[in-house]
């Protein structure tokens, strides 16, 4: 299994030199049908995706993706399906106008800004997960602190998830192309999920010729331990 840092986060390339959008005039922009300016899109977060699997001489991939890593496997599936020999889209969205929107307490966490100092950030991170799992799980909430510790030492940085966030915003709707897709296709979605509803992991399925949807019943916007196995076999069922 490979996972990755995407760019502008954790260890992976910065690109600083853009400075901070403004999220949420971005967000104003796409209600009123204005363009928006992005350093860059989910396109070419797609692309440093099938960069890295260039440089590890990687033919083809089971591909997974989950949340802005949902869509981002989307557009590889879309634009490169000879390299992807599965899709599985966990908790993400087409994209495409109409869909129901976050609940206010989860947008709340989205735009909230980023504690710079350690404690700050632990207490920050330990609110926000407690909102997008929408439920009470012990095992995660025990282990919350260090892994908001383990992610503050590994690096970082705000602009950089605003930057992802406009690129969100401003790469619009998949939703047509999705239709074009032939990768064989398994879209995971949380039930009480606040941050991106069922409605719309349920677009998402629709718009894909053959894509089979699993509700996963308690699951918000997170993945977490106890629902673990459920979601490893699923994949694992439909890379076979």
């Amino acid at each position: 299994m490979i996972r990755f840092d995407n760019r502008d986060v954790g260890l992976s390339t910065r690109c600083d030199a853009s400075g901070t959008p403004d999220v949420a005039a971005a967000l104003m922009a796409a209600l009123q049908d204005r363009p928006i300016a992005a350093p860059y899109l989910l396109r070419d977060m797609a692309d440093d995706a099938l960069g890295l699997l260039d440089a590890l001489d990687i033919e083809r991939a089971h591909v997974v993706g989950a949340s802005m890593g949902g869509a981002i496997a989307q557009l590889l599936a879309i634009h490169q399906p000879r390299r992807v020999r599965s899709l599985t889209s966990i908790m993400a969205s087409s994209g495409a106008a109409g869909l129901p929107p976050p609940s206010p307490q989860a947008m709340a966490m989205l735009m909230k800004p980023t504690p710079p100092d350690k404690a700050g950030y632990v207490a920050s991170y330990l609110q926000t997960w407690k909102v997008l799992r929408a439920g009470s799980f012990p095992e995660d909430e025990a282990r919350d602190a260090e892994r908001a510790e383990r992610g503050f030492a590994r690096g970082l940085n705000p602009a950089g998830v605003a930057r992802q966030l406009v690129a969100i915003i401003a790469s619009g709707s998949r939703r047509s192309a999705l239709t074009g897709v032939r990768v064989p296709t398994l879209v995971l979605h949380g039930d009480i999920d606040p941050l991106e509803p069922l409605a719309c992991g349920i677009d998402t399925a629709q718009a894909v010729p053959g894509a089979r949807l699993q509700v996963i019943a308690g699951m918000g916007h997170a993945l977490p331990i106890v629902m673990w196995p459920q979601v490893i076999d699923a994949i694992a069922a439909h890379a076979r």
